[in-house]
């Protein structure tokens, strides 16, 4: 897939704040400070389009970009940001979760985990909730830049090992480095496959 133009179309705070549901959507989520924000910019060819912060928590909103004017990426708040008040961290993720559950048009919601670090609870609970809802994701292991092979193929391995304990399964696994650029086609070529599949 070549992407040929990106339009930011609005940032909501909730399911009724979203754009119609006219075009087939992707949502991004992981992690505070897992790279999401680098990895949407380096998917859509665009520096800053995606806000990049050292402070986790820096997605507040569930903002939508439209893609090729055919379908819509969606950068949703990550879980886990540590300096939001509580009460401000509990409508973020209500709000997501709203958003998951009740948008007509997603197709798949990657999740996005730190290929640096061993298994992690919030992330295997938030996969765990995804596959209860029968909501279909799959896995983005990100940094693969920051540690040897090895390691990293450790981690993905324990990673998949705890969500195979859990019943977890995701419909695809997937590696990124926002920095250098690998797997930025095979992403965006599991996005173009399910576009497809619509027009069969």
């Amino acid at each position: 897939m070549k992407i040929v133009s990106v339009d930011f179309v609005g940032a909501a705070i909730g399911l009724d704040q979203c754009p119609p549901p006219t075009h087939a959507e992707f949502a991004f989520i992981g992690r505070s400070n897992v790279g999401k924000s680098s990895l949407i910019n380096r998917l859509v060819g665009r520096k800053a389009i995606a806000k990049v912060s050292g402070t986790p928590g820096k997605t507040r909103t569930i903002n939508h970009y439209r893609v090729n004017g055919k379908w819509y990426l969606v950068d949703l708040p990550g879980y886990g940001f540590a300096k939001v008040a509580q009460s401000e961290r509990s409508t973020f993720n209500q709000a997501v979760l709203d958003y998951l559950l009740g948008r007509v048009n997603l197709l798949q919601t990657f999740l996005l985990i730190d290929s640096r670090h061993q298994p992690q609870p919030l992330d295997l609970e938030f996969a765990a909730w995804l596959g209860r809802e029968g909501l279909p994701f799959s896995l983005i292991f990100t940094k693969i830049d920051k540690l040897s092979q090895s390691a990293a193929s450790a981690n993905q391995k324990a990673v998949m090992a705890a969500m195979q304990e859990q019943g977890i399964k995701p419909a695809a696994t997937l590696i990124s480095s926002a920095e250098k650029g690998i797997g930025k086609g095979q992403i965006l070529n599991a996005i173009d496959q399910q576009m497809l599949s619509l027009k069969k």
